[in-house]
């Protein structure tokens, strides 16, 4: 349908988009930074106040297949205001509560509002924009998408030592405030629509196996894995991730459409996608948690230590999707799993004498790897399914990673307080130190995986993004 649409309407909806997605991305990691006041002013430990991010990209997760869903049942401009309100009443109820439990239902909400968007907005782009847009308008979305969640916790420091946590939601509500009175006059109903019967236990089962592994796998930082609160959910998550890919494969209309998974680049976008995912958000609690928890220093300190990887990505973003245009994926997938796997080294050499702008170098090098491999993977994912299967893929590939996420938030930080308390005897003070080298040596392993994939099982050359009718 991208014919039918102006070139001045799709520059008013793409910026539309930006505001929306910068919003709703900065609140998916700007909690890192706040943690430790948050959780102490609400009354719970680190480990349980983690899930305002964990449990935020679960939820996130969970909701992502029902867009698919969504997207083909709804008018674009209803579905998409919708989306911005959920967020928006996610927003009022963080910002106003004393309570964690109340805290988290906040969170819930802007998950929910959030998964919505995201979909969304990868599938419009890649509707209204033709194939030799494709790639630099995604580069741009990623921008957004990619830097405001590495952003957020060098603006959430600032807030929560000036003005005080609550002041990171009062932020984004003024933002997403103004995307949704924007969003009323410049969006248009710019996706096929057709009338499709809605499958309720589908979808209870995918947030059965979505919202089980995640629990499990999330809960090992806490738990044995012979534990029931370990073991339950990860064992119901499993089985219910078999039934569920066994309906779909039967129904004649499924609820979401696994059969992309035909296409092994659009697989190996997804691994890739959530290999990034996992060691991505996995560091992102952990930057925070080294420079307050490990060094001492403030939450401002803390955000001024990402600060120069946010402005990195802000430049390789862009430059990423038009050399993705160029070039294809192979070069961008190499280069990206590589600078992944030196950061994540660099940091298992770091010691309590390391000066801080050394992890502040390799955090660099992480953001470069993100801004390399973010949007590319999608794009070129996307890229190599039906047309017809677009939302599809665009919910499977972000819902997947979504909840990659979510486990390596959960698990890299229940791995570090382990380990840190397993070296307290043979370490004493530098006991956390020892843990978080372990932890960031366990993600180069993530990274490692990430480059044999890039390497060995990525073959398509100088392929460029294109939509197959």
């Amino acid at each position: 349908m991208n014919q039918t649409v102006s070139a001045r309407r799709r520059s008013l909806i793409f910026l539309n988009i930006l505001i929306a997605c910068i919003a709703s991305s900065m609140l998916s990691t700007a909690m890192t930074t706040a943690l430790l006041p948050i959780s102490t002013d609400l009354g719970v430990s680190v480990t349980t106040g983690q899930w305002m991010t964990s449990g935020y990209s679960l939820a996130m997760g969970i909701t992502m297949p029902l867009t698919a869903f969504l997207i083909t049942r709804f008018p674009t401009k209803r579905l998409y205001l919708s989306g911005i309100g959920i967020f928006l009443a996610g927003l009022v109820i963080s910002g106003f509560t004393s309570s964690f439990a109340v805290m988290m239902a906040g969170r819930v909400l802007q998950a929910c509002g959030n998964g919505v968007l995201m979909s969304m907005a990868q599938v419009v782009l890649l509707t209204i924009y033709p194939d030799e847009q494709k790639g630099s308008i995604m580069g741009w979305y990623g921008l957004a998408s990619g830097a405001a969640p590495v952003i957020a916790p060098t603006l959430a420091g600032v807030l929560v030592d000036w003005v005080g946590w609550r002041a990171i939601f009062y932020l984004a509500l003024l933002i997403m405030a103004l995307a949704f009175v924007f969003a009323v006059f410049v969006f248009d109903d710019v996706l096929q629509t057709c009338r499709k019967k809605f499958d309720a236990l589908s979808f209870g089962i995918s947030v059965l196996a979505f919202g089980g592994i995640t629990l499990g796998i999330g809960n090992l930082g806490s738990y044995p894995l012979a534990s029931p609160a370990t073991l339950a959910p990860l064992a119901a998550g499993v089985a219910a991730a078999v039934l569920f890919t066994i309906r779909q494969l039967r129904l004649p209309q499924p609820f979401l459409q696994l059969r992309i998974f035909r296409s092994q680049g659009y697989t190996w976008s997804v691994v890739g996608s959530m290999l990034l995912y996992l060691v991505m958000m996995g560091s992102s609690v952990l930057m925070p948690l080294y420079v307050q928890s490990v060094m001492g220093y403030s939450a401002t300190v803390s955000g001024l230590v990402t600060l120069p990887g946010s402005l990195a990505m802000s430049i390789v973003s862009p430059f990423a999707g038009k050399i993705f245009d160029r070039i294809g994926i192979k070069k961008l997938f190499v280069t990206g799993a590589l600078f992944m796997l030196l950061s994540n080294v660099g940091m298992y050499f770091i010691t309590l004498h390391t000066p801080l702008f050394v992890a502040s170098l390799l955090n660099v090098v992480r953001c470069v790897a993100i801004g390399c491999l973010m949007m590319p993977l999608i794009t070129w994912g996307t890229a190599q399914v039906d047309g017809a299967f677009l939302a599809d893929a665009s919910a499977l590939l972000t819902s997947l990673r979504t909840i990659a996420g979510a486990i390596g938030s959960a698990v890299f930080v229940g791995l570090m307080s382990f380990l840190s308390g397993r070296s307290a005897a043979a370490y004493g003070g530098g006991a956390q130190m020892h843990g978080m080298n372990l932890t960031f040596l366990c993600m180069a392993l993530g990274s490692l995986a990430l480059l044999f994939v890039a390497v060995f099982l990525v073959h398509t050359g100088r392929e460029r993004a294109r939509r197959r009718a």
